[in-house]
C-alpha cells in the first residue's frame, strides 16, 4: 500500500522458516544506488537473531547473543 513517504509497505508476514519479516518497496527508481538496493526489509528470526537491509544498501545483523555486524553502503564492515 503506497503511503506519503514514497514507498509501499509489505508485511508483516512469516516465511517458510517461521521467521517474521516486513519490507518497504521504494519502487524501481530506488535501484539507482545499486542492483538489489533501494528496498528495505528486516527479519526477526525464531532463534532471537535479526537482520536489517536498509534502503541505502547498508545491512545490520545481530545473532541474538550480543554479537552484531554492520556493513555500510560501500560494503565495509
Amino acid at each position: 500500500m503506497p503511503n506519503n513517504n514514497g514507498y509501499s509497505y509489505t508485511g508483516p508476514g512469516t516465511n517458510s522458516q517461521g521467521n517474521h519479516y516486513c519490507s518497504r518497496d521504494y519502487g524501481s527508481g530506488s535501484d539507482s544506488n545499486g542492483a538489489g538496493r533501494g528496498d528495505a526489509y528486516h527479519y526477526s528470526n525464531s532463534n532471537g537473531s535479526y537482520y536489517y537491509s536498509n534502503s541505502n544498501g547498508s545491512t545490520y545483523y545481530n545473532n541474538g547473543s550480543g554479537d552484531s555486524t554492520y556493513t555500510d553502503p560501500s560494503g565495509k564492515k
